[in-house]
């Protein structure tokens, strides 16, 4: 399983795990979290380490 499968199926849960013991607006506080945390992350880096990650993406490392 790749690491954006368990990113994903992490996010999943903790959607669920909120939706189900939260209010409504805590839920989507977690929701946003959970999907703008990586986008800010990415948005953060240097175009230079963009492009060294997309390398790294395509070339697999760890395999």
């Amino acid at each position: 399983m790749s690491p954006i499968q368990k990113y994903a199926i992490g996010a999943g849960i903790a959607v669920l795990v909120s939706m189900i013991f939260l209010p409504g607006w805590v839920t989507l506080l977690v929701v946003l979290g959970v999907i703008g945390a990586p986008v800010v992350g990415y948005l953060m880096l240097d175009p230079s380490q963009r492009e060294r990650l997309k390398r790294a993406r395509r070339r697999g490392i760890g395999r």
